[in-house]
């Protein structure tokens, strides 16, 4: 069941995109959805190693 704190995002992505994403989802033993969450997760951890942690306003976290 879905989080309702949890932000939602819809993506629209081509037939061949969304084959190969599930693909290697299912190599990696992920669902499609947490294959999407690793890699925003994998794209922050380089972005703040890099330029450091961005930090969250308050409101943002409502």
């Amino acid at each position: 069941m879905r989080n309702k704190e949890n932000k939602h995002l819809g993506i629209e992505i081509n037939k061949e995109m969304h084959y190969k994403l599930h693909y290697i989802a299912k190599y990696e033993g992920r669902s499609g959805n947490g294959q999407i969450l690793y890699l925003v997760n994998e794209c922050i951890r380089k972005f703040e190693k890099e330029h450091g942690e961005i930090k969250v306003e308050a409101e943002e976290k409502k």
